[in-house]
């Protein structure tokens, strides 16, 4: 029999267990050399469009705000502008990214962080009964049904991703 091993909660477990979210923490391998959603989609041998990535961009009029799309999209800029109130948007720099949200680059999740951050998820995650976030550390998901994500972060649904041709 194998031992199991003791999953640590996060802050964003924590915030879920203060709210009475139904969650499920789930663990995956972590590649340093891939840390894209792709490589979390594989390990857990779920559905990419399940499994959302967290990213913060910075508006020209508005400051900070969070996007969380599905992990094989990329965040069409001007999408992002416009639904966050800004004429202009560009991701941060991953430096910037532990000192303003609390989280690394593969471990950043939306819920926790320093600053309550306006938040925006891609409408997809609508179409599923659970999806996937970071838990707030590289190596641990969050499994959750999206509208208690949603009603968490007090995120706005939206149509942020390019569509690739």
């Amino acid at each position: 029999m194998k031992a199991m091993t003791k999953i640590n909660k996060t802050n964003a477990a924590r915030m879920l267990d203060a709210g009475k979210i139904k969650y499920e923490l789930i663990p995956y391998t972590v590649d340093e050399n891939d840390l894209a959603a792709t490589h979390i989609a594989r390990e857990l041998n779920e559905n990419i469009q399940q499994v959302f990535k967290t990213l913060v961009l910075r508006g020209d009029k508005t400051g900070l705000f969070v996007c969380v799309i599905p992990g094989d999209k990329e965040t069409d800029l001007k999408k992002a502008a416009k639904i966050s109130g800004n004429k202009k948007a560009e991701m941060i720099a991953v430096k910037e990214l532990l000192p303003l949200t609390g989280y690394i680059r593969g471990g950043c999740s939306p819920i926790g962080m320093k600053k309550a951050y306006p938040i925006y998820i891609h409408r997809t995650c609508m179409e599923f009964p659970y999806i996937y976030i970071s838990a707030g550390v590289r190596g641990l998901q969050i499994r959750l049904d999206p509208q208690d994500l949603i009603r968490t972060v007090h995120a706005e649904l939206a149509d942020l991703t390019a569509e690739k041709e």
